[in-house]
């Protein structure tokens, strides 16, 4: 099967990081919580900052080199902790984005998460560009001219900005207003979007794991020892700076202004950013059926409910007079058709109705759980060999179809998350001598919660589990991507080893036990 290059550049990426720091500590699954992390270390090195800084033209520069060189071993390092978490932020934020195009997670019904990244990126990039103003040196000098030009390219404001602040002396008042919005203005706003970014998610984490985020600190401080942040000389107006190191993360359209006029480069940078906004809807993707509460069959568990990873089913109070005294409700527009939900639902258990229809409190049309069970009871049909594995694979990771054989069957699934815990209980007392699960990469999830979900329901940690009846010998989960094909096939043979040893070996014991009978 063919794999996106993109998404190959990417999973290549990501295997790459797994084995450097394992799948729990992976930057790739926690780029979202470490983008949190940095605003965290930049918040405090900020406001720690902010005690020193003096606000003026006259004073910022002075008091910007007593922080960096009087008091290195302290707001030294902090200064140099505020200025490399910052750039971090730029490629945790970049990366995320492109794992999320990668992998495809940006169009249908996710274009809200994606549309609002956007303005994160531009608040982070002024909040960048507004700090080394504040600076007042060669650079700030250089960033003010460059904006002053920028913004004088814009109809309303043609003029001014040269006017009032960059072709005479610049003011304390105006550099006052840049003070305000770096220090409040901008991280208010981009509390805002980082809120609103996140508004349709549910579990929402904002802290990586304490490895991973003290590793990061850690590196990040070494970096401040090695390469402390410094500044340039002085602004002085009256004289054009001759050398200017940029920091490109923040400052890499000023270039273009020198060889460009100001009006091409804003066409440029907002046609890009139109482009991006715009991408969800520039490849087609239908999202499947939404998920259909049964009334007949809920009993208002809340299950469905707390498993939901976007936050598109709610509870309310009963409306058919029920027993019961809560029924939930999916939200459609929410709703990204996974069929985490009918996993959830602990009426989705096969041997309930074994002869006629399996009807469930919550369900996927296209793939109802009584089709799931049907499947599966088809497909131990169809094996033939000493051993008999069922594998249940989601749509997003390895096509399960690519690892049948004679013995071995496979039963494609929207989600991993969507498959009831009592199934593979059912196919185990139905033919099956082995059940295997694969989803997406572990912490990787294209639904974000699908694996971990299931992997806790057969661990015993979250509802509805997997009975304690069933054989967790015969039963393996396993994650991977289609790059992952040889991977999975080999633990599927070592699977298929013990299968067959342990069957072997439960023969041997009942030929033993049956001649102790018959020597009686």
């Amino acid at each position: 099967m063919l794999v996106n290059p993109i998404k190959r550049v990417y999973l290549a990426l990501e295997s790459w990081f797994n084995m450097s720091f394992g799948t729990e500590w992976n930057p790739m699954y926690h780029l979202g919580t470490l983008s949190f992390f940095l605003f965290w270390i930049i918040l405090v090195t900020g406001i720690y900052l902010f005690i020193p800084f003096h606000g003026s033209i006259d004073g910022a520069h002075a008091s910007v080199e007593y922080i960096t060189h009087d008091q290195w071993y302290a707001a030294g390092i902090m200064r140099s902790l505020h200025r490399y978490a910052s750039d971090a932020v730029i490629v945790t934020v970049l990366l995320h984005m492109f794992k999320e195009f990668a992998s495809g997670r940006y169009t249908g019904f996710r274009w809200f998460s994606w549309v609002t990244g956007i303005p994160n990126l531009w608040t982070i990039v002024t909040l960048g560009i507004t700090g080394y103003w504040l600076v007042w040196d060669e650079l700030a000098q250089y960033v003010a001219v460059g904006s002053a030009r920028l913004m004088d390219a814009i109809p309303l404001l043609s003029g001014a900005m040269t006017r009032n602040f960059v072709a005479g002396e610049m003011t304390d008042r105006f550099f006052i207003l840049i003070e305000f919005l770096h220090l409040l203005g901008q991280p208010l706003a981009l509390a805002f979007f980082l809120w609103l970014h996140v508004k349709r998610l549910s579990d929402v984490k904002i802290n990586p794991p304490r490895g991973l985020a003290i590793g990061t600190l850690l590196a990040l401080t070494v970096l401040s020892l090695i390469k402390p942040a410094l500044s340039h000389a002085p602004a002085d107006l009256s004289k054009v700076p001759q050398v200017i190191e940029l920091d490109w993360f923040y400052l890499n359209i000023y270039p273009l202004i020198d060889i460009w006029p100001e009006g091409q480069v804003w066409i440029l940078v907002l046609g890009i950013t139109w482009f991006i906004t715009l991408m969800p809807w520039m490849t087609f993707k239908k999202d499947g059926a939404k998920a259909v509460v049964d009334l007949d069959h809920c009993n208002g568990c809340e299950l469905c409910f707390d498993d939901c990873p976007f936050d598109a089913i709610s509870v309310q109070a009963r409306t058919d007079g029920a027993k019961f005294d809560k029924e939930v409700v999916v939200n459609p527009d929410l709703c990204a058709a996974c069929g985490i939900c009918a996993g959830s639902c602990p009426s989705s258990n096969p041997f309930r109705s074994r002869k006629e229809e399996l009807k469930t409190g919550i369900d996927m049309p296209q793939q109802p759980v009584d089709k799931m069970r049907s499947q599966t009871k088809e497909a131990i049909a169809s094996m033939e060999g000493e051993v008999k594995i069922l594998v249940y694979g989601c749509d997003h990771g390895l096509n399960v179809h690519r690892l049948e054989s004679k013995d071995t069957k496979g039963v494609k699934l929207i989600c991993s998350g969507m498959l009831p815990p009592t199934l593979v209980e059912y196919a185990l007392k139905n033919g099956a001598d082995g059940v295997m699960v694969t989803g997406c990469r572990h912490n990787d999830c294209f639904y974000r919660f699908g694996n971990r979900w299931i992997k806790q329901r057969f661990a015993g940690e979250r509802k509805p589990i997997l009975r304690g009846r069933a054989d967790r010998d015969r039963i393996r989960v396993h994650g991977g991507s289609e790059t992952d094909k040889n991977r999975i096939e080999n633990d599927l043979n070592i699977f298929r080893a013990e299968l067959l040893k342990k069957k072997q070996a439960e023969k041997s014991a009942e030929q033993k036990e049956a001649l102790q009978e018959g020597g009686r």
